[in-house]
């Protein structure tokens, strides 16, 4: 199967499963204006999040790697009235994008949205004692996907989940000794979730419109 006929998939499920969502559809359509890049998860992979979070009973669920908020909002709308969604960006600009959208979407009182490098955000949250959280979702720098591993599983309540997006992508699995910084950063953090005890892992392979990609999926003890 090509690129195109792997659009189809997500024609396919869309059409089963998801109507038209006016809210999303501004959310996606504001980020483009405001020229944040086309790296957001499909309608189907935020539907999925979404499931992830109930399946857990999520009532703090932490992001990191906000972009213009679309997937913050499938990820809240799992939410009780009263939980709480964390989000890291780094870039102010895509965060104020993100702000707007949640609050047009009735989320901004459950979801709070960080600015600032992932790194610094997540070493403030163990300090604060913000933890556990019952699902992290990472889907930001590839490159630094290892070192938040390692977070999450501070950060992560027992029978939570951690699911990273893109850890299947063609650069890091079909071309092995690529000295890329996102595709190793991806090859490291797949390997280390291979051998993490602390977990029950796998990866998901992903089709779309966004190719050939997938998600990992881990359970922590």
């Amino acid at each position: 199967m090509n690129d195109n006929q792997f659009a189809v998939v997500d024609d396919y499920i869309e059409d089963l499963f998801l109507g038209p969502d006016p809210v999303l559809e501004a959310a996606l359509a504001d980020a483009a204006a405001a020229g944040l890049p086309t790296i957001h998860v499909s309608p189907a992979q935020g539907s999925l999040l979404r499931l992830l979070a109930l399946a857990v009973g999520a009532r703090r669920v932490l992001e990191i790697g906000t972009l213009g908020g679309y997937s913050a909002i499938w990820l809240a709308r799992a939410l009780p009235a009263d939980g709480r969604l964390i989000t890291l960006e780094r870039e102010p600009r895509h965060a104020e994008v993100a702000r707007a959208n949640l609050a047009r979407a009735g989320l901004a009182d459950r979801v709070e949205v960080r600015v600032g490098p992932a790194a610094e955000g997540l070493a403030a949250l163990a300090r604060a004692g913000d933890a556990p959280f019952d699902l992290v979702f990472i889907d930001a720098d590839k490159a630094g996907y290892p070192d938040y591993l390692d977070w999450s599983l501070r950060l992560t309540r027992p029978g939570g989940l951690i699911v990273a997006d893109n850890v299947l992508r063609r650069a890091a699995i079909a071309v092995p000794e690529d000295d890329d910084a996102d595709a190793d950063g991806i090859r490291r953090f797949n390997a280390r979730l291979a051998a993490e005890p602390r977990v029950t892992a796998t990866l998901l392979p992903t089709v779309g419109r966004k190719g050939l990609d997938g998600l990992a999926l881990a359970w922590v003890h």
